[in-house]
């Protein structure tokens, strides 16, 4: 299964330097990759090296959506066919690599390891996100011209879905460093690597994301304490803060927050995305049970348009209206039931933790999800291919079962469980 592993972290990894997969050439390379992964694991597992198939629960409404949109275009329902086809195979895409990290990612020191290539990622795109800025020549890898404009950070056109992108990405650090969910001399290297996308993320100025950063880091420390950490790691975690406040400070965030001020000029205004929203929830309205397609707001949108300004609406900037109005109210009760399955089947995770590192790590990807489906109320991060494969990753991972390492229980996953045991028995006193 390592071939798998490698090739879905390659995946992420290229999605995220090709732009977030928002051309159709990268957008290939991600499905053929899939396609080519699958074929894989399923020569291993007709070769009987595999033993059974993990399965998920979020698998159920990740296939019932995909079936509506194959429905969808299959019916002639869609108001565009071609743009639901080409939304169905990036869903199978996405759909396979989340099914694939369920086989692959199976032990805590799996899931381990892959934490560690989040947070070396996380760290690489954060830094020469920061050295793009101080040397920005209006061009992407100071090469590619922005053909239709925008405000880049990093390899992201748009700088609101590199913050969506490290949101999903920083939680990882914080839980690891606040639970001591490592080794006491690789917590520094930890910290650092957490450090640097957090002052990547006050210098690219998105107001979405720093919100969300500051929920995420709410959400650690109150799924820390409710398992029984208490005032030290509160203090402990204040404390690693700090690195992460000065950094901030260094980089120049003054700057950064009068940005904001100035961002808002070359943005689309709060009024405009206030009509956008109301005009895609008027075409959920006129298509209330299948909505009109798939990836057709951009094509349907026009129609349904009440402050017309001469730019193209590709998406409503609300992930959560933008899928009412593609797919109705049976893609919404799917959507809903995804979040209901990964918020349930994670909260169960956390409280059976059985180890420091099964805790810092089912802690940071449900922190993690939660605040990029908060972001997703005024963007379109889960459009963004990178960053939806990113989360659905993290929650593969927020909802699995996942056996400990020998390393773990023989070490400092043994001690948290002895500790955890004795509570629960002083409790039941």
């Amino acid at each position: 299964m390592n071939v798998v592993r490698i090739g879905v972290c390659g995946l992420l990894a290229f999605s995220v330097f090709a732009h977030g997969v928002v051309e159709p050439w990268s957008e290939a390379v991600l499905e053929v990759g899939a396609a080519m992964l699958l074929v894989w694991w399923a020569m291993l597992f007709a070769s009987g090296r595999l033993p059974r198939v993990s399965w998920n629960r979020l698998l159920w409404p990740i296939i019932a959506f995909w079936l509506l949109a194959l429905f969808q275009y299959a019916a002639r329902l869609s108001a565009v066919g071609f743009l639901t086809k080409i939304e169905i195979l990036k869903l199978s895409a996405l759909g396979l690599l989340f099914f694939l990290a369920v086989q692959a990612f199976e032990t805590c020191e799996d899931w381990r390891a892959f934490a560690w290539f989040l947070l070396v990622l996380g760290f690489t795109v954060s830094v020469f996100g920061i050295i793009q800025h101080y040397t920005f020549n209006g061009k992407l890898y100071w090469f590619r011209e922005l053909r239709y404009g925008g405000i880049p950070f990093g390899p992201y056109v748009n700088r609101n879905h590199f913050a969506g992108f490290v949101e999903l990405i920083i939680p990882a650090g914080i839980s690891i460093v606040l639970l001591r969910a490592e080794a006491r001399d690789r917590l520094s290297v930890v910290a650092l690597l957490t450090i640097v996308p957090v002052g990547a993320l006050f210098l690219s100025a998105s107001r979405g994301g720093i919100a969300a950063l500051l929920l995420e880091l709410g959400l650690v420390f109150i799924l820390a304490l409710s398992r029984g950490r208490g005032r030290k790691q509160l203090v402990r975690g204040a404390i690693a803060l700090l690195p992460a406040i000065a950094f901030i400070v260094w980089l120049g965030a003054g700057r950064a927050l009068e940005r904001f001020q100035s961002y808002q000029n070359l943005e689309i205004s709060q009024v405009r995305r206030t009509e956008m929203v109301r005009d895609s929830w008027r075409i959920f309205l006129d298509h209330p049970l299948l909505g009109a397609g798939l990836g057709t707001l951009e094509a349907v949108f026009p129609r349904y348009e009440t402050l017309y300004d001469g730019t193209v609406v590709n998406h409503s900037h609300n992930d959560y209206v933008e899928a009412l109005a593609e797919t109705g109210a049976i893609g919404g009760l799917i959507c809903a039931s995804f979040l209901v399955l990964l918020v349930g089947g994670a909260w169960k995770r956390i409280a059976g933790a059985t180890n420091a590192t099964d805790l810092a790590l089912h802690i940071a990807a449900l922190s993690a999800c939660c605040a990029l489906l908060a972001h997703s109320f005024v963007d379109f991060n889960l459009h963004i291919p990178s960053n939806a494969l990113l989360f659905l990753v993290q929650s593969a991972l927020a909802t699995s079962t996942f056996a400990p390492s020998e390393r773990h229980m023989a070490g400092d996953g043994a001690l948290y469980s002895r500790k955890l045991n004795r509570t629960r028995a002083v409790q039941t006193v």
